[in-house]
């Protein structure tokens, strides 16, 4: 129970990674406020530990963040999790689909580390981490918009550790490849609409992007994020740590 008396805050908490961070910061003993804009999918998680609460929030909308941390009240660890995973060649890339994917990928992460790192650094205490992509640390055809606010996330962790290095906040990015999450649901179905592969065979397509052959789990993901919580992890910041099985 590392972080009993600690108060966490998760955002896209509903599903997929989100759900596994936070039920994992349950468990360690911290307080968890999760959010997404679905009601369902949040209260199947809260149902699952006492320490969980939800609350609707919307990273693309500023009010809706500040709202949402407020009443979550002093913020000591923040998962930015929260994002969009849409793609687009080049030409077909409209100013509102980018400017969609940058504010929920990117602009959504940047709000939720401005309404709660410099309250962890005046209470000298704190734990960010902003989960990025593989795509984060290099290109793919068609990825222009995600790519660029994955990549976006990174420089932003990089100077925001720098902003609390000394004040006992860590700011760290954690970088999954192909992992067993609704996204990758919904890549299968599009390969099977487009290719007439079935559904498991879409999936092994899938799972041969990561090099050791398989999906990644978001028990696995969550491991990562844990750790950078707990108390072994106060040298690290500023880093983009992949889990991503071998991809880079």
């Amino acid at each position: 129970m590392t972080l009993v008396g600690k108060t966490a805050f998760v955002t896209g908490g509903g599903t997929g990674i989100g759900a596994a961070i936070a039920l994992g910061l349950a468990e360690q003993g911290a307080e968890v406020t999760i959010t997404g804009r679905r009601e369902a999918p949040l209260e199947n998680v809260e149902a699952q530990s006492p320490r969980i609460r939800s609350a609707l929030m919307d990273v693309k909308d500023e009010n809706s963040i500040v709202q949402a941390i407020a009443d979550a009240g002093p913020v000591d660890i923040m998962i930015a999790n929260a994002g969009v995973a849409e793609t687009q060649p080049l030409k077909k890339t409209t100013l509102d689909w980018w400017n969609h994917v940058l504010a929920t990928n990117l602009t959504g992460v940047m709000l939720c580390l401005r309404e709660t790192v410099p309250g962890m650094a005046e209470r000298g205490w704190g734990r960010a981490i902003a989960v990025s992509s593989v795509a984060g640390l290099h290109g793919f055809k068609y990825g222009g918009a995600y790519a660029a606010s994955k990549h976006g996330v990174l420089g932003l962790v990089k100077s925001v550790s720098d902003e609390v290095m000394t004040k006992g906040v860590t700011v760290n990015a954690i970088c999954p490849g192909y992992v067993e999450t609704p996204i990758v649901d919904r890549g299968a179905a599009n390969i099977t609409s487009k290719t007439g592969l079935s559904d498991e065979d879409a999936r092994q397509e899938l799972a041969k992007l990561n090099p050791f052959g398989r999906l990644i789990t978001v028990d696995e993901v969550a491991a990562a994020a844990l750790w950078l919580c707990g108390p072994g992890s106060g040298a690290v910041t500023g880093v983009a740590i992949p889990i991503n099985g071998g991809q880079v």
